[in-house]
């Protein structure tokens, strides 16, 4: 194992990858932007209406893939965005059994899109779903539900009109629900145990499930009794920090994926009860998604490609194990 060290906490990261895609620029001229939702109304109603729920779309429907026709140049987040971006973000939550089993997990996903060029606002959306677990689509109440069920296609009803420009715009979400233990992204075996002399011996390891995964600044915080001492660390593998005032040992690891997909941490304590370390609690931050859910091309409704950028999240929402 490598050498134990605490170090301080660090800046809030957001990690996010930004891709590039595109060959021809469409000839086709600038189309009007569509206002969403009734006749006369401002777009601005449609930016507040899509935070409602669109409507349900089976998941049997939507699993035929789009190859993509263009090819993708991954790039910092820092560079500029295209014309057309589309924003996917997945939240995981997670509620698990000290003793093992999943209580519950759901994933959540949003996939948003920016127009900036009228040019571009006339367009659909190819999705590319390799995923064969039981997901939920739902489609905004102006997207063609039809056009996504059978074709895995995002564009509006009224093929004539555009998106609205300048705007963060939700086309698309989806949801996995499950308690399916083996689904975890990653799993936590907590093993505190009373030794002799009233002291407590606590052993924790964590396995990749997901080993497409790639999982960044991961931090695992272990509740600590109070007012008996420092924790001693015997073995670890990554780093930790001891939060004194909030009784807590963050146990952080930089990157987990299939090279380092398991891990252990152990430590003993001066007195304490099992009980005294639960709940458990994960964050980390990742740039591929869990679902196998990717952007397969963008083009104008008349035909020919358009250069576009995606970004790709996946953030926890709340991770625990209790």
């Amino acid at each position: 194992h490598p050498s134990q060290r605490t170090i301080s906490e660090p800046a809030d990261q957001v990690v996010c990858r930004v891709c590039h895609h595109g060959n021809r620029k469409s000839s086709t001229g600038r189309a009007s932007g569509m206002k969403l939702g009734r006749k006369g109304k401002d777009v601005d109603l449609f930016v507040d209406q899509i935070r409602a729920e669109g409507k349900d779309v089976p998941a049997s429907g939507a699993v035929r893939s789009v190859k993509a026709t263009n090819s993708a140049v991954t790039t910092s987040p820092q560079q500029q965005p295209q014309s057309v971006h589309l924003m996917i973000q997945e939240k995981v939550v997670v509620t698990a059994g000290r003793d093992g089993g999943l209580q519950n997990m759901e994933i959540l996903g949003m996939m948003q899109l920016k127009v900036t060029d009228p040019e571009y606002g006339r367009i659909l959306i190819m999705i590319d779903n390799q995923d064969d677990r039981p997901l939920q689509f739902q489609t905004h109440p102006n997207v063609d539900k039809r056009l996504f069920t059978s074709d895995s296609v995002l564009g509006l009803k009224q093929a004539n009109r555009s998106f609205p420009i300048n705007n963060d715009i939700g086309v698309l979400k989806w949801r996995l629900q499950t308690v399916d233990e083996a689904l975890l992204p990653l799993s936590i075996n907590c093993w505190p145990q009373e030794a002799a002399g009233g002291s407590c011996d606590v052993n924790i390891e964590y396995e990749l499930l997901q080993t497409y995964l790639e999982l960044q600044e991961v931090t695992i915080s272990i509740p600590l009794p109070s007012g008996v001492g420092d924790p001693v660390i015997k073995e670890l593998d990554g780093t930790y920090h001891h939060d004194r005032r909030k009784h807590l040992l963050e146990w952080r690891l930089p990157v987990i994926d299939q090279s380092t997909s398991t891990g252990s941490v152990e430590f003993s304590m001066q007195s304490g009860a099992p009980d005294d370390f639960f709940p458990v609690r994960v964050t980390f931050t990742s740039p591929k998604l869990y679902c196998r859910l990717q952007v397969g091309g963008v083009q104008i409704v008349e035909g020919g490609s358009v250069n576009y950028s995606s970004s790709y999240t996946l953030n926890t929402d709340r991770y625990e194990i209790v």
